[in-house]
């Protein structure tokens, strides 16, 4: 595809209907109504492919954006800093996105069912995000953003236990726990009913809330030593890190570049989850290879499934090139040195053999040397090989 195209087709992309838009002033305005269609198809998706397993993690991950925009956010500990707010719940072992909420601003309504009424907009955004798993056995962990006693006394009630770290001046924290002078490695807890508050001493002090362990400890090996920390602080730090993960997986093959339709940037981000996602399901299901190898999998099963007829061989890697169209052995041409010289087989150089033959693929650009049987046709309708 030409350069001139591709940029004509992103300037034309929409992803709903701007005519039935409704104005700024107008009560039922929606701030995401151009990204509405594809928010709700991806979340029911998500749902639909995957059952979690028994952990997970609620945290927020940044799609980068410096225009002006009345829903930008600052995030001071993410990397890009400026940019749209996503709240995410992922399966912490693996980071697969079960469901996700794109921030709308503090005026935005949220109310998922059964929701008590004494909760606030960060509760009702944990809720809102859980609510397809509630009385199910589910343990969350979260940090000190959304942490509070009222949230995990009602998760608690739908038998959804939680863990996290919590912020010192939340309500209804123990004082004699918060203040408690502590050393190094030491810890003081503090119970009641289902809820244990707890402090430990490691670099700093580490305040956390939980329904889910007990006061019990366990030895830990750092990088010097072995050290005596909660259950709880080394189940949080195992299983918090789930949508880091995520975005971890995705970081080095971002396609984000700047542009100025802000919905155009979230819409691009959200469909690279979305492959995230199946690679996850892609190696749970047994299969192997790097996640660079899946996309270029993903890319090359869509071009071919395309229909079209012919290629421009100027503007794909060979890696299409050998996979599209007819390709037959031919012998390879004299040398001014050699009247028949020969090339090392490709396929069995990679299968660790050493082997020499005297037929190569014109049609492919880097008309490599391929042995007749199986190598070239091994080479010419194998995606791996």
């Amino acid at each position: 595809m030409p350069r001139g195209r591709y940029t004509l087709l992103l300037r034309c992309l929409h992803f709903n209907n701007n005519e039935e838009q409704l104005h700024r002033d107008d009560p039922a305005f929606d701030r995401l109504f151009k990204l509405r269609p594809i928010i709700k198809h991806l979340n029911e998706t998500f749902k639909e492919a995957y059952m979690p397993e028994q952990n997970l993690a609620i945290d927020e991950s940044l799609v980068p954006f410096h225009g002006r925009l009345g829903i930008k956010q600052y995030i001071p500990n993410k990397r890009a800093r400026y940019g749209i707010k996503v709240y995410k719940l992922c399966e912490s072992g693996s980071g697969y996105t079960f469901t996700f909420k794109i921030y709308e601003g503090k005026d935005s309504l949220i109310e998922p069912a059964g929701c008590p009424p004494y909760m606030g907009t960060i509760e009702r955004v944990v809720l809102d995000l859980l609510n397809p798993l509630l009385h199910q056995g589910y343990h969350l962990y979260v940090d000190n953003f959304y942490t509070s006693v009222p949230l995990f006394k009602f998760l608690f009630s739908v038998q959804t236990p939680a863990c996290g770290t919590v912020r010192a001046n939340r309500k209804g924290l123990p004082p004699q726990v918060v203040s408690k002078k502590l050393k190094k490695g030491e810890t003081c807890s503090q119970r009641s009913n289902e809820l244990l508050a707890l402090k430990f001493k490691d670099n700093r002090d580490v305040l956390a809330l939980t329904t889910i362990h007990s006061e019990a400890t366990t030895t830990v090996r750092s990088r010097r030593e072995h050290r005596v920390k909660p259950v709880a602080i080394v189940d949080y730090n195992k299983f918090m890190g789930a949508v880091d993960l995520a975005d971890q997986v995705m970081a080095p093959y971002r396609i984000d570049r700047k542009r100025k339709a802000w919905y155009k940037k979230v819409a691009i981000n959200l469909m690279q989850v979305a492959v995230q996602n199946s690679f996850v399901l892609y190696k749970k299901s047994g299969n192997k290879g790097a996640y660079l190898d899946f996309l270029e999998e993903i890319i090359t099963s869509l071009i071919h499934e395309s229909g079209q007829p012919a290629i421009n061989q100027d503007l794909v890697s060979e890696n299409v090139i050998r996979l599209e169209g007819n390709h037959f052995p031919t012998p390879i041409p004299p040398t001014p040195s050699k009247e028949y010289p020969p090339k090392k087989c490709k396929i069995c150089r990679k299968n660790g053999v050493r082997r020499d033959t005297r037929y190569h693929c014109p049609k492919c650009p880097s008309k490599l040397g391929l042995c007749l049987n199986p190598c070239f046709e091994v080479y010419h309708t194998a995606v791996r090989f």
